[in-house]
């Protein structure tokens, strides 16, 4: 008896793991999770039909997808043009019958002093190609006859009279906006690209998460942005143009594999995709030199501005000690994506500061923070009979403190420094919000193209070590040398002479 519960139990939870649910309407969803990309307000569609549905977001549609594989979501909502790329590179995809609704999109136009005319232009270019059928044109070669190898997007002949438009796109959502042979294509910079031309702008495009391009619009540090959805708050808050493509919005589900490939096949078509196909191998490179620049830019810039804001302080002035307390309590209470996105849109929101600048900048600022209070923590933990036996030999009080204090407070903050380089390392990887394309951004994109992720995620966190491991073997270089049980007996004893 007890045999036959053992096989019964076994059985039971072999079943229960190969069992898939299988959904043919959305209520048949209600109380499972549903995957939906950030800021598309895709889930109003379906809120009520399925109440005890919880929704999960995602700053990208791939990771819907390994998402939906993991079994971490049942479903997920996305456009119908969408789901046609997705399906191409993962054929056990599947949809349900029944559409979840139907969206307009459109642009929204920045808070500054070109808004009326951009507004004026964009809405007179989309009531011409509706009428000329460029519009539909543009439809049938980015979507309906879409091919994400041959497609190609004319990105020159701008003439420019009438000044340069900064356009906020994803960059990484096919076929409406991707990064193509290095450079931005899709039919949201086809389309920009047309009305650039026709009426006399030069576009410069920046790839930011989508639940950024509305908040960066409106607060005039982009003049366009594109594909956002149109709903009643967002007409309240924001200028809209007319819609300029609508489409139905889908529920993918988990459908059955009917592709015979083995699992090296895949992994071969993996690595051809991420590293070969369109030399993107050199993307990877690319976002690696930005991730080293914002890095050694930041550390040199913070250690050199927390030395000098430090060496104010240190004689006790009330008021330059209040104010660097106030400034280090404010950047060591905040996110160091709030801090780049303030700095960004706000400080430099009016400039045209690129937004690697602006990460160096803040990732100085937060150096330097960790700079100061390393210093404090060395040099306090040095006895104050070493500065007062110091003056005794008749050295100055600043020869006191860079010969005699420094170097023995080096030993006690450079294992932190060591730390805070890494950190500081691994904190780059958030300044995809604001428009940079570092190596984190870069292994987004390359996923949104690929719909791969083990590839780009496992080189890039090899180079993040690789980086991380160059770096502070420098910092423990510099540690040795002013390490005095590692110095030789002739340079402790340089410069004095033995008595005879």
């Amino acid at each position: 008896m007890r045999k036959v519960f053992l096989f019964l139990l076994v059985l039971l939870s072999l079943s229960s793991s190969i069992w898939c649910a299988e959904f043919e309407t959305i209520e048949d969803l209600n109380g499972h999770d549903i995957g939906v990309q950030t800021a598309v307000l895709y889930e109003d569609l379906i809120r009520d039909r399925v109440p005890d549905t919880t929704f999960q977001y995602y700053t990208m549609p791939n990771d819907m997808i390994l998402a939906l594989q993991s079994g971490k979501v049942d479903a997920y909502l996305i456009e119908e043009v969408s789901y046609g790329v997705q399906k191409k590179n993962h054929p056990d995809l599947a949809v349900l019958d029944e559409p979840a609704g139907y969206i307009n999109a459109t642009c929204i136009i920045g808070n500054n002093e070109k808004q009326d005319r951009l507004l004026s232009d964009l809405n007179a270019f989309i009531a011409e190609s509706r009428e000329n059928g460029l519009l539909d044109e543009l439809y049938d070669y980015w979507i309906t006859d879409f091919d994400p190898i041959n497609d190609t997007c004319d990105v020159s002949g701008f003439t420019g009279e009438n000044g340069v438009i900064s356009v906020a796109i994803e960059g990484g959502y096919e076929p409406f906006s991707f990064i193509s042979n290095g450079q931005e294509s899709g039919f949201d910079v086809d389309f920009i690209c047309r009305f650039a031309r026709a009426y006399g702008y030069t576009p410069e495009f920046y790839e930011v998460p989508f639940e950024a391009i509305a908040p960066g619009v409106e607060t005039g540090k982009y003049d366009i942005g594109m594909n956002i959805v149109v709903s009643a708050e967002r007409n309240e808050t924001g200028t809209l143009s007319d819609v300029y493509y609508s489409t139905p919005i889908r529920l993918v589900v988990q459908g059955e594999d009917e592709s015979n490939a083995t699992f090296f096949d895949k992994l071969q078509d993996s690595f051809y995709k991420t590293f070969i196909r369109e030399s993107r191998w050199e993307l990877f490179v690319q976002g690696a030199g930005i991730t080293i620049l914002i890095t050694l830019t930041s550390i040199i810039a913070g250690t050199l501005l927390g030395f000098l804001v430090y060496i104010v302080c240190r004689k006790g002035g009330k008021i330059a000690n209040s104010v660097t307390n106030f400034f280090l309590w404010l950047i060591h209470g905040m996110p160091t994506v709030l801090l780049l996105m303030i700095l960004y849109y706000i400080v430099f929101g009016s400039s045209r500061l690129s937004g690697t600048w602006v990460s160096v900048v803040g990732f100085s600022l937060m150096f330097a923070c960790s700079m100061i209070d390393m210093l404090r923590v060395g040099c306090n933990a040095i006895g104050r009979g070493q500065f007062e036996a110091s003056r005794a030999l008749g050295y100055s009080e600043s020869q006191s403190f860079f010969k005699i204090i420094l170097p023995q407070a080096a030993q006690h903050f450079l294992p932190i420094y060591r730390n805070e380089v890494v950190t500081l390392i691994k904190e780059t990887s958030v300044v995809g919000y604001i428009a940079v394309l570092d190596l984190t951004k870069i292994s987004d994109l390359v996923r949104s193209r690929t719909y791969e992720a083990f590839f780009p995620l496992i080189v890039t966190a090899i180079m993040y070590f690789v980086i991380s491991a160059l770096m502070t073997k420098v910092v423990t270089l510099v540690e040795h040398a002013i390490d005095p049980k590692r110095r030789k007996k002739e340079k402790i004893l340089r410069g004095i002479k033995e008595e005879e």
